[in-house]
């Protein structure tokens, strides 16, 4: 397979022909479609992200979309064909989505929702779980809450806004003047008129 190999920190990767990787008894191999890229893959490149240091060679890429080609023998929850979305790890060592094949631990995955594309799909992942974490299990976000999310209009800002408003909280948000644009976007999408018909 083809994937984009980081032979050392601040190198430009290359892409290089590798084996595919084998599964574990709890992984599957995905045919990546989309990867995303996050802050965190630029740290790990420059060698500057401790907490995630890779060896070298390396592949990078924590999110993913794609289709399940095979399946490891304690997998129950996918099968070969279904799309998914979600990490491959991607760090201290496990080889990231930057890759044609990803060999993905199948509880880091969900079953790719049908209204989303897989490039929107792969954007998800990590930015999701920070603002989830975030809000749900660390500030116990309550419908009828006020909140103000810092950089709403950044990758994490505003899928916390969607998540604050699913919730019912009263978002309140900060973001830079180049963002207006975007952010009233954002606000026309969350506060359309609801029509009855």
């Amino acid at each position: 397979m083809r994937a984009s190999v980081l032979e050392a920190y601040n190198a430009p990767p290359r892409v290089s022909q590798i084996s595919t990787p084998e599964l574990g008894t709890n992984q599957v191999l995905v045919r990546v479609r989309a990867s995303g890229i996050n802050p965190l893959d630029t740290k790990i490149h420059a060698g500057s992200a401790a907490h995630a240091r890779h060896p070298m060679p390396a592949i990078l890429g924590l999110d993913l979309a794609g289709v399940i080609e095979r399946t490891g023998r304690d997998v129950t929850r996918f099968k070969p064909g279904d799309e998914v979305y979600g990490m491959t790890g991607g760090v201290g060592g496990v080889p990231g989505s930057l890759a044609e094949f990803a060999s993905v631990d199948a509880d880091l995955l969900a079953t790719k929702p049908t209204n989303l594309g897989m490039r929107e799909a792969a954007a998800l992942p990590l930015i999701f779980i920070t603002a989830w974490e975030g809000l749900i299990d660390r500030a116990s976000l309550k419908a009828g809450q006020k909140v103000l999310i810092h950089g709403g209009a950044g990758g994490v800002g505003h899928v916390a806004i969607q998540i604050a408003h699913a919730f019912g909280a009263n978002v309140f948000a900060t973001g830079s003047a180049s963002q207006r644009a975007h952010d009233r976007g954002l606000w026309r999408r969350l506060h359309r008129p609801r029509h009855r018909g």
